[in-house]
């Protein structure tokens, strides 16, 4: 009986021992990757589109990304926007670009909205990391890490809250398309 615990421990060792070199593949992965897409640029055309009309703004952003970055964001016929949940706030959301390392998105909420951020951060007493959106509020989103790892947050209250597995279904079609797009633009050097 002894032998079955010390041996229980042991796969238990192990895993833990996997999770912990496959951290850190993803770390130094990370650590080396290029990405397509930078804050800064991002962040400028924002604010160079604020302001306008948000349909109009959006417009002009994917204009311009398109142009700066070829193959890399989706066709017209791929865009959709789709309701999006997560951490207690709700709205819409259109993905411009998706890969395992970064994604860019248009999000907005008519009706304003809030709830948590999805950030783990250590806080004080009475301290929280919220998000807060008025209404008629519309944003460009550009987000870096393990895509993936998101996922969950992104679409937890959509599975277990709201339950509307065809938000659920679009999401991640969307994300599919993005994925895609990425590989063939890697093995081809262009859109599909």
């Amino acid at each position: 009986m002894q032998w079955a615990m010390g041996r229980r421990w042991a796969w238990v060792a192990l895993l833990l021992a996997g999770v912990a070199i496959l951290t850190q593949v993803l770390w130094l992965w990370l650590g080396t990757q290029s990405f397509v897409f930078q804050h800064e640029e991002i962040a400028q055309l924002a604010r160079q589109y604020a302001g306008l009309d948000h349909e109009l703004a959006f417009s002009k952003l994917i204009v311009e990304l398109r142009r700066l970055h070829p193959g890399h964001v989706l066709p017209d016929e791929e865009l959709q926007w789709v309701f999006v949940n997560a951490g207690g706030w709700m709205g819409a959301m259109c993905v411009l670009h998706a890969s395992l390392s970064e994604y860019v998105l248009l999000f907005g909420t008519a009706l304003g909205s809030r709830g948590h951020s999805g950030e783990t951060v250590v806080h004080g007493p009475g301290e929280a990391t919220a998000v807060e959106w008025g209404p008629n509020t519309w944003m460009v989103e550009y987000g870096r890490g393990v895509i993936p790892s998101a996922l969950p947050f992104a679409l937890g209250d959509t599975i277990f809250s709201t339950q509307d597995f065809l938000t659920f279904f679009y999401t991640l079609r969307a994300y599919a398309w993005g994925l895609r797009l990425e590989l063939t633009t890697y093995l081809f050097g262009h859109d599909p």
